[in-house]
Formats: structure tokens, C-alpha cells, sequence
């Protein structure tokens, strides 16, 4: 949450990726997705993010749907889908949340990583929304070439296929004019001095209390 420190919000994504992990409850897990939409929504993100969480259950139905076929039980295929949209959910959250220059400033000075993986791991959390930016421009561009995208939600995740290849390179393009800018600017060359605020309060504290007492009882209740 807004409210939070930087590295408390990463430290609630990583601790609902555990939880996701151990649990195999359908409802338990449509309970902890629930929970997140609720704070996307207490954010003010939901109306933002509406589009995009769309398309991701949709994916997550069909991730679920074609394991039936293979005699996979309906629970744990629902659990499976359930999984990975927590999981995505639980980092638009945060990246919903949290500054990435203040995440950053939390990872070297708090967590004492060097600065250059902290960078490093920040700058690939900023790529996701740029990566579906990217993917919805690539996708018009087809439009406006004669390509049809089906209604059909099942041949329309069929047909992201036709976007991978021009996606994929234009993040090589992007990746590559930010290591020259980079390496212009002399990174990794200079000390690094911080001015965000990220240090934590009493509710940060109350937080990971919470957080810890939850992942002791996901731990035994398995």
C-alpha cells in the first residue's frame, strides 16, 4: 500500500507468493485474490488495472481449463489458475504502490544489496507495464494492418502468439538503447545518495508482524 514503506510493500508480495505456494484450497486462494483486488481498490488501481486483470483471469481460466483433458482433478486445476493470477496480482500491487527509485533506495541502503542488482531488479519491475503498453500497441498496429482479432476469448489467446515475435523485439531494441544510455551516463561509476523516504513506521512494523503470524499459520494448517 501507498502507506507503506517500500520495502514492506515488497515484503508483502513475496509473503503472498509463499502462501500461494503452499496452499492447494480453491477457496482459500480465490479468498487471498479477493483480498488483493480489495486493496487495489482501497489504492484507487482497480479502475486502472480493470483491462489488464480481465485478460489475465481469462488466461488463468484457460490455463485451468486445459488441464481436464489430462485427467487432472477440476479442484487442483482451478487451484493451478487461481495460483498463477494471485501471483500476478500480488506484483501489480505493488508495483500499484510502491515508487521504484524508493524500492530501490530501500534495497541498498536497508537490505545493503550493491546498488547495481537493486537497478537491476527495479528496472525489470518497471519493464511490466511497459511490456503491456507495448503489447496493446503492437496489437493495434495489427489492426490497422487487416489483422482480426476473434471475439472468441479462447482464439483470442490463441492469437497473442502473432504478437510474441514483434514484442520480443522490441524489448531487445529498448533493453539495448538503456544499456548504452546507462553505460554514457557512467553507471555503476559514481557513489549513489538517496533522498526518499524509507524508513519504517509503526504500521510497517505492525505489518510484517502480521505477515509473519499468517505464513506460521499457512505453515501448519498444510
Amino acid at each position: 500500500m501507498k502507506s507503506l514503506a517500500p520495502l514492506c510493500n515488497l515484503l508483502l508480495m513475496i509473503m503472498v507468493s509463499i502462501w500461494t505456494v503452499l496452499l492447494w484450497d480453491p477457496a482459500l486462494l480465490a479468498l487471498l485474490l479477493a483480498l488483493e483486488l480489495g486493496l487495489l481498490a482501497v489504492a484507487g488501481q482497480l479502475g486502472k488495472l480493470a483491462k489488464a486483470l480481465f485478460g489475465l483471469f481469462m488466461v488463468a481460466m484457460f490455463f485451468a481449463a486445459i488441464q481436464l483433458p489430462f485427467d487432472v482433478a477440476v479442484a487442483t486445476a482451478v487451484a493451478s489458475g487461481l495460483k498463477m493470477m494471485v501471483m500476478t496480482v500480488a506484483v501489480l500491487l505493488m508495483l500499484a504502490t510502491t515508487r521504484l527509485p524508493s524500492l530501490t533506495a530501500a534495497l541498498v541502503r536497508q537490505v545493503r544489496i550493491p546498488y547495481e542488482y537493486a537497478f537491476m531488479f527495479t528496472s525489470a519491475l518497471r519493464f511490466m507495464p511497459d511490456f503491456i503498453a507495448e503489447s496493446h500497441a503492437v496489437r493495434e498496429a495489427q489492426v490497422c494492418r487487416g489483422y482480426v482479432h476473434s471475439k472468441n476469448p479462447l482464439k483470442r489467446i490463441v492469437a497473442y502468439a502473432a504478437s510474441v515475435e514483434p514484442m520480443v523485439l522490441r524489448a531487445i531494441t529498448r533493453s539495448d538503447t538503456m544499456a548504452m544510455s546507462l553505460e554514457l551516463r557512467g553507471f555503476g561509476s559514481v557513489n549513489r545518495t538517496f533522498s526518499q523516504q524509507i524508513a519504517f513506521q509503526t504500521r510497517d512494523y505492525l505489518m510484517v508482524g502480521f505477515l509473519a503470524l499468517v505464513t506460521a499459520a499457512v505453515i501448519v494448517c498444510r
